[in-house]
């Protein structure tokens, strides 16, 4: 798969859907679907095990599709570009052209 341009503890801000307008850090990326830490939260009945001795009710993080979500840096919302600098492809904000990483 292609190189995403959202990462692994990204700040972002959720544009569609019941969450909307929220923003999070991304917990996790996998197959063009992204966890957010504190949105998208679902109950799971969890019967008791080794990690979780009494069960109960939890609530966790689900991946939803990662064209929900656009990233956030210094508190605006920006699409994310690729260029090469000094011989590596790096991100950067379109909005503001400053470097992410």
């Amino acid at each position: 798969m292609a190189m995403s341009k959202i990462k692994k503890n990204d700040t972002v801000r959720v544009i569609t859907g019941v969450d909307k307008g929220k923003e999070g850090k991304v917990i996790d990326v996998k197959d063009g679907k992204v966890k957010v830490e504190g949105i998208n939260k679902a109950t799971l009945h969890v019967k008791p095990n080794q990690a979780n001795t009494k069960g109960g009710i939890v609530e966790e993080e689900r991946y939803f599709d990662i064209s929900n979500v656009m990233l956030v840096v210094g508190g605006k919302t920006t699409r994310v570009g690729f260029r090469e600098e000094n011989g590596s492809k790096v991100r950067y904000a379109k909005a503001t052209g400053t470097l992410i990483d």
